[in-house]
């Protein structure tokens, strides 16, 4: 059926479409790009994730910005097929039944890449087992150790219940799917012949495996008290023998079993390399720098002008450098098209009266701390300043906040307050339940993406890229990919690190706060407003220089050759 497979992508979350709701922000877009190109590549591939049948969350915002979560409940059948497959797991001395869906993710040329959808809403489950496919990212800690024994054992059993059997290469997209690796030590241990130690099965574990985290901080990696692993994992015997060499401390830490149990490992940009190889110390961590699916992610109007122009551009990504050959007018009326679509959207969903000629500035990230979406805020007077000397300016925010984040939760409040005490001078919105479709119209529609980091917290961040592609510049903290895509005022500008004297938080914030605004008044708007041929050279060489280069297809091409078939 499926057995000319070599490569199964693991991932806790994926995107496939914006109303397909098995996301919940840069993971899983990430995840669904990367299977997108490698169908363009013509890889034989396939992904394995949980069918989340009620969504990460909707999110809904009264007048005040107080987030209230909703589930996302959304017609499976719809959009996904059966895949025709069952498989059992074990948590604690119970069995759960599980079977699969399939959607296709098809290239330009009929390449399919199919994703594996797991759910456990099957009869004979009790009413908890039926509902542990439900919530991405939901629940305690014993109902994510069992999505994740579910992803990981169950995402195998799936697999081979399909028939792929020669599967070369397992790839893990962060720590969630790691204990496939106990899965795939069970299968070498019922091989006829010589029995191996535990050390040589997982070596030869190893040899199957590539890892690649995300996350740069300790706190942001899944780990469970290793009596909650032993309570639910009982039945799983390469766990007990393998407990040893793969747990420490008291905890199974699913970063940690994936680091020990990958020959490839590789963090999201350079810079995360060396952020990793400092928190991970005596690991061989590489980088491949994360990219997004092109064709996906630029709009209809800058798209068509491409196509125009560069006629093989959706095949061929590099090429995009020709972009630098495209006339003025040509990209300022295909950014304007993707604007009015922008603008009028946010105006019907936030009463915002944006205006189309007015300079626009786009920021959308989870909402949390370190993401610091009102450093643009830091000086309020000295903002609406700015907009009364240079020109009109107008600000538009998206973003969740985790339902356990209430320091998230505060500050899209104080967003809203924000967006009141500014008034008419600049012009605020906050569009709610950001998705696919929302992020599609924001960095493209645009004129400046923003993007405020609290460095190296940044591990790489794909948003700018998908506003390079449309031309848009970015503005941003040098953290993640900005490292390697700025050029300063040339591709966009860097809020510069150049103030790493100051050691205290509020102290950095405060110098980063007046770097931002000093460009912004010396430099982007009035060169918006009064030299516009040298903004669009900047919208073109954002596509030539950025867009050519960090895209999925340069990505999985570097995987292919560092990690898939090395």
């Amino acid at each position: 059926m499926n057995n000319d497979i070599s490569i199964a992508y693991f991932s806790m979350e994926i995107a496939l479409e914006s109303s397909i709701p098995t996301y919940a922000g840069g993971l899983g877009i990430l995840a669904g790009d990367t299977l997108r190109s490698a169908a363009d590549s013509g890889i034989s591939m396939a992904g394995v994730t949980l069918l989340s049948r009620k969504g990460y969350f909707q999110q809904n915002l009264n007048e005040d910005g107080q987030q209230y979560e909703a589930p996302v409940i959304w017609p499976v059948d719809d959009y996904l097929l059966p895949a025709g497959a069952r498989a059992v797991v074990e948590l604690e001395d119970r069995q759960v039944s599980m079977r699969a869906w399939r959607y296709d993710i098809r290239d330009y040329n009929g390449h399919v890449v199919p994703v594996f959808l797991l759910d456990t809403d099957v009869e004979g489950n009790s009413d908890y087992d039926r509902s542990l496919t439900d919530n991405l990212y939901g629940g305690d800690d014993y109902y994510r150790l069992c999505q994740e024994i579910i992803l990981g054992i169950g995402g195998i059993r799936i697999l081979r219940s399909l028939g792929n059997v020669n599967i070369n290469r397992y790839h893990m997209n962060e720590g969630h799917s790691s204990l496939l690796v106990f899965e795939l030590i069970d299968e070498l241990k019922q091989q006829p012949g010589d029995e191996k130690t535990t050390a040589e099965l997982l070596e030869e574990v190893k040899r199957q495996c590539v890892f690649t985290t995300h996350t740069p901080v300790a706190a942001g990696h899944d780990r469970f008290p290793m009596s909650l692993a032993s309570r639910l994992l009982k039945q799983c015997i390469p766990f007990k023998e393998c407990s040893d060499n793969l747990c420490c401390n008291g905890e199974l830490n699913l970063t940690h079993v994936a680091l020990e149990t990958s020959y490839y490992i590789n963090g999201v940009a350079e810079k995360h390399r060396e952020t990793s190889r400092k928190l991970f110390e005596g690991y061989d961590i590489e980088s491949i720098t994360n990219g997004i699916h092109a064709g996906t992610w630029v709009s209809s109007s800058m798209g068509a002008l491409l196509d125009k122009t560069i006629k093989d551009w959706r095949a061929d990504n590099a090429s995009l450098r020709y972009a630098i050959s495209i006339a003025d007018d040509d990209i300022w009326q295909a950014h304007q098209h993707a604007k009015r679509e922008l603008v009028e959207y946010v105006n019907k969903v936030c009463n915002a009266s944006m205006d189309q000629a007015a300079m626009t500035i786009g920021f959308a990230r989870r909402a949390t701390m370190y993401k610091r979406p009102t450093l643009l805020f830091t000086d309020t007077a000295r903002l609406a300043s700015i907009a009364a000397h240079c020109g009109p300016l107008q600000l538009i925010y998206a973003g969740k906040a985790h339902p356990r984040d209430t320091d998230g939760k505060d500050l899209i409040r104080e967003i809203f307050k924000l967006k009141n005490k500014l008034g008419d001078d600049i012009r605020l919105a906050y569009i709610p339940d950001y998705d696919m479709a929302t992020g599609k119209l924001m960095t493209s529609g645009v004129d400046l993406w923003l993007n405020t980091p609290l460095p190296p917290m940044e591990a790489s961040g794909t948003s700018g890229m998908k506003a390079a592609i449309n031309g848009v510049p970015s503005l941003s903290i040098l953290d993640g990919w900005w490292i390697e895509g700025c050029i300063e005022g040339v591709t966009g500008w860097a809020v510069s690190d150049a103030i790493e004297q100051a050691t205290e938080a509020d102290s950095i914030s405060r110098s980063e706060a007046d770097i931002l605004y000093s460009k912004l008044e010396n430099i982007i708007m009035p060169m918006y407003y009064h030299n516009r041929s040298a903004y669009i050279e900047i919208m073109r060489n954002a596509i030539a220089i950025n867009g050519s280069f960090f895209n999925t297809e340069r990505m999985i091409s570097q995987y292919v050759t560092k990690a898939y078939f090395r």
